[in-house]
């Protein structure tokens, strides 16, 4: 589907997003282990977590869907049944990482797959490390989907150092490590998303090279209740959009505002960008407040490497404000951009070349020179959602609009993005 955008001329109002996605995830994964009945309050709706669900629902789980509410009846410790074929992951890496670790406790066999996109992201991350904890688990000859699992001969905790900053890595092994009496240690070098260990409770102590987190079965889910905040790498979208925008305000309720997710606010605060957090409060120890984001004008500032893990979903919309700031907009120490649903630097380099940029390409990221062009023009998504939307975004602040093709894609982390934009652009057709 190729999606038309005109050049807006502000928005205003306020917006609650869809329940965040990461936090969504691990909710229904943890409802579904538990023994008994949970209630998901704002679950997302995207097509990633619907993944989630419908893997669990061929172990044996079962989902009832209200509106945002969804209410699991989970099955309890290595209670899972054994699914009748190949548990299909979508497009969805957390899915399949995640539920790996769970999946390689249980008492059966099983094969997860997944999408073209998800076919080509490697799983040899999740693999050695798991086997190091005697799981019996294998991908195909290229480390990839699909991912076949054997019931352990037995598993054993481990003290193991993250080779990479991924919260999909650790969780896998923390998941892993819910089916073991002894203790199981990950040492963190790199801060990165720790949903997981706050949903779970987890013990997590500072070290001289990071942080330890510690898990056992004592640490097993029970049923619970959450109502999760709205998603912010979803926000990050009508941030740069309002930023961006002449004479507009608009305030996103009830986001999350976990400390390892805040690196796109605290980068655009540094580039002059208005954003306020009001209502500041605890969820599931997760920190929720209300984001009041006003008209700014933005220079580039230049990126740490320690934030990088932090803002890697949001690199892409990040950039669409950095070609309007003043300066170049640079990115580096960002590889990992390179193995998302596209080759996300490769994916915006063919977009800003074609918005008229002058694009220099690096192995781990990218500089952008110049500035864009105000034709009306034709962008790819990839079949990315970030990258569909990111080159949305950057539509509706041009002169002439622009155009994304394939934009449906957006749905795989946010179905609702067009409703979103036309609540709240003051424009003549979005």
């Amino acid at each position: 589907m190729r999606q038309e955008f005109e050049k807006i001329q502000s928005v205003r109002g306020s917006l609650k997003l869809c329940g965040d996605k990461s936090i969504s995830h691990r909710a229904v994964m943890f409802a579904s282990m538990a023994d008994g009945v949970s209630h998901i309050f704002n679950c997302s709706e995207s097509e990633d977590v619907s993944s989630s669900i419908a893997c669990f629902e061929k172990l044996g789980c079962t989902f009832v869907r209200k509106g945002d509410t969804v209410t699991v009846t989970g099955k309890g410790f290595k209670g899972f049944s054994k699914p009748k074929e190949a548990l299909y992951a979508g497009n969805s890496g957390t899915t399949t990482r995640l539920i790996s670790g769970i999946l390689c406790a249980q008492n059966f066999e099983t094969e997860i797959t997944g999408d073209e996109s998800l076919s080509r992201r490697p799983m040899t991350r999740i693999i050695w490390p798991l086997r190091l904890m005697g799981a019996r688990i294998s991908g195909n000859e290229n480390g990839m989907l699909p991912l076949y699992i054997e019931p352990p001969f037995s598993l054993k905790p481990v003290n193991y150092r993250l080779q990479i900053p991924s919260a999909q890595v650790k969780s896998a092994l923390l998941l892993c490590g819910l089916h073991i009496e002894e203790e199981t240690a990950i040492l963190e070098p790199v801060a990165t998303r720790n949903h997981t260990e706050k949903l779970l409770g987890l013990r997590v102590e500072p070290s001289a090279l990071g942080k330890k987190i510690y898990v056992s079965k004592k640490n097993y889910p029970q049923p619970f209740d959450i109502t999760v905040p709205s998603d912010i790498s979803s926000a990050a979208f009508f941030i740069v959009l309002t930023l961006l925008s002449k004479r507009s305000e608009i305030v996103m309720e009830n986001l999350s505002v976990n400390e390892t997710r805040t690196g796109i606010i605290e980068i655009l605060r540094e580039m002059g960008a208005k954003i306020e957090i009001e209502d500041l409060r605890k969820e599931k120890g997760e920190d929720i407040g209300n984001v009041r984001v006003l008209s700014s004008k933005l220079k580039n500032v230049p990126i740490p490497e320690s934030l990088v893990p932090n803002i890697i979903d949001e690199i892409p919309v990040l950039a669409v404000a950095g070609i309007f700031a003043k300066g170049n907009f640079k990115i580096t120490n960002a590889k990992e951009l390179r193995i998302k649903e596209s080759d996300r630097i490769k994916s915006l380099c063919q977009n800003f070349r074609r918005a008229g940029l002058d694009v220099k390409e690096f192995d781990d990221g990218f500089e952008l020179i110049g500035e864009a062009s105000e034709r009306n023009t034709m962008f790819e998504s990839f079949g990315d959602h970030r990258i569909a939307m990111a080159f949305g975004v950057l539509s509706m602040l041009t002169k002439e609009g622009g155009a994304v093709n394939d934009f449906e894609c957006a749905a795989i982390s946010n179905p609702d993005f067009m409703k979103q934009v036309k609540s709240l652009a003051q424009s003549s057709k979005i």
